[in-house]
């Protein structure tokens, strides 16, 4: 099922200074249960909680020109080398506020800039995988963990079906990183499906579609891991794709038992949405600690951390 399989040799687990994981003055998560209270103040000490997060960084471009078309009005940007480093210093300071022990990005143009942000990281995220498309000025998924990295596997050249019979692939990478992270083999998915900019409403249908076959998939192979689906899917909950992940028993939509207020990611013609998700597989060592999911907006509760136009999602998972 697997086109292809990346083995990489297992990186040291780099030790966590868990005075420098809390939160950042931009945290501001209204709601949050009493669990993710208290990881938020030191969590990532406690062996038995894993904390998730999905963080849409928004067209975080490096400086280098690829398509050849960075002017005003155009889609890929060339930032100042001092805007971008400022930004990437930026979004660094918003995920270490997460005190998150897995994180899956979005909206990541390159390896320079992952880079830029993971060096602000070091001490905190050992793994750090990019998942690449390989297209100029295109906007990549990404993963960080504190733990050693296991295997990367990547999913986009498999086919997938709209409803309408045509053929389509994964808008971006759907990328699926092992982990070990307290002692637990871990499994991250970071996906980012089809926007609704010039809307293709099937290509994401498909998108969850097989996304949902491959996280069982995993689940089923590594009984023991916990088995996380973090990303920008682009949709609300009740929508076709929603629905195609939520109508497998064996998985979790962990935000659905909070209000929209309290796990809203994005606004759309003023109206809040939650459109950024994390999923777990139920059949995985790993239970979702209720009214845990939250999501973090920025000081002024209008936008996302540094200066996203996405809020981050973070849940905590009790590790059985």
């Amino acid at each position: 099922m697997f086109q292809l399989r990346q083995r990489i040799a297992c990186a040291a687990v780099v030790a966590v200074t868990l005075g420098a994981c809390r939160p950042a003055d931009d945290y501001a998560a209204p709601g949050r249960g009493d669990a993710a209270a208290d990881a938020s103040r030191g969590g990532r000490a406690d062996p038995s909680v894993l904390r998730a997060a999905t963080f849409n960084t928004h067209l975080f471009f490096d400086p280098t020109c690829d398509s050849g078309h960075c002017g005003a009005g155009d889609f890929e940007q060339a930032p100042s080398p001092q805007a971008f480093a400022g930004k990437a210093a930026a979004l660094a300071q918003a995920v270490r506020g997460f005190a998150a022990d897995v994180v899956a990005l979005q909206e990541i143009e390159t390896q320079t800039s992952l880079a830029a942000l993971a060096a602000h990281l070091q001490d905190l995220y050992p793994t750090v995988v990019l998942g690449e498309t390989g297209q100029p000025g295109s906007i990549d998924v990404a993963v960080l963990g504190a733990g050693a990295l296991l295997e990367v596997r990547r999913h986009r050249d498999q086919p997938l079906m709209r409803p309408d019979g045509t053929a389509t692939y994964f808008a971006r990478e759907l990328l699926e990183v092992h982990m070990q992270v307290k002692g637990r083999h871990v499994v991250l998915f970071a996906a980012h499906f089809r926007s609704k900019v010039s809307d293709d409403p099937g290509r994401r249908l498909a998108e969850a579609q097989a996304a949902r076959v491959l996280i069982l998939s995993t689940a089923k192979e590594f009984p023991d891991a916990v088995v996380l689906l973090g990303g920008d899917l682009n949709d609300t909950p009740g929508s076709p794709p929603l629905a195609a992940l939520e109508g497998a028993p064996e998985l979790l939509r962990v935000a659905k038992d909070r209000p929209l207020a309290s796990i809203a990611t994005y606004t759309w013609n003023g109206q809040a949405q939650a459109i950024d998700h994390l999923f777990l597989a139920l059949t995985s060592s790993g239970a979702y600690v209720p009214a845990s999911a939250a999501a973090v907006h920025d000081s002024s509760g209008r936008q996302g951390p540094a200066g996203s136009d996405h809020a981050a999602l973070l849940a905590d998972f009790a590790i059985r």
